[in-house]
């Protein structure tokens, strides 16, 4: 079970490049629960995922001395969630059509998403150097946020807000 989650279905096991992946596979389960649930189910939807994936990262990994392999990308799905939270919510709380998920706000969360998970900038790089469980998670959710602090801002310049 701990491996299901922890792969996300084990599109973690892809064999390069398993983070991007993961990430990538993260997008349209977002728009699902997005489109038929609204910005609350993700949101809900994130912290059952932060805290299944720390559980299953904690059973994954116990007895190892790696505590953050490749296939683990449930982190990556929680982080990329929380990217996305500005596009889910400004569409949800401007009651716009939730089949709408225009592609400039999706890729730019992608983007920045993978920019500062790679990157890893303070403090992605503090949590990430944990090694433990909750560290494995955490970088991935500070990743999130600061990629949705861009989006935000990016969002904010696209239209004429920020100037």
């Amino acid at each position: 079970m701990s491996a299901l989650i922890t792969t996300f279905f084990y599109v973690g096991r892809v064999p390069f490049a398993p983070g991007t992946f993961g990430s990538a596979a993260a997008i349209p389960v977002a728009y699902l629960l997005h489109r038929f649930l609204g910005f609350p189910a993700l949101a809900i939807a994130t912290l059952l995922v932060f805290a299944l994936g720390w559980w299953a990262t904690a059973a994954h990994t116990r007895g190892k001395d790696n505590h953050d392999p490749g296939e683990i990308v449930i982190d990556e799905v929680a982080g990329q969630w929380i990217a996305l939270w500005p596009l889910s919510m400004g569409l949800w709380l401007n009651g716009v059509d939730p089949a709408i998920f225009p592609y400039p706000g999706w890729i730019g969360a992608f983007v920045f998403f993978r920019l500062f998970d790679i990157w890893k900038p303070w403090p992605v790089r503090w949590a990430d150097d944990m090694d433990t469980p909750l560290g494995v998670m955490l970088d991935d959710v500070l990743a999130g946020i600061l990629a949705a602090v861009c989006v935000m801002i990016a969002a904010g310049i696209y239209h004429g807000l920020i100037q």
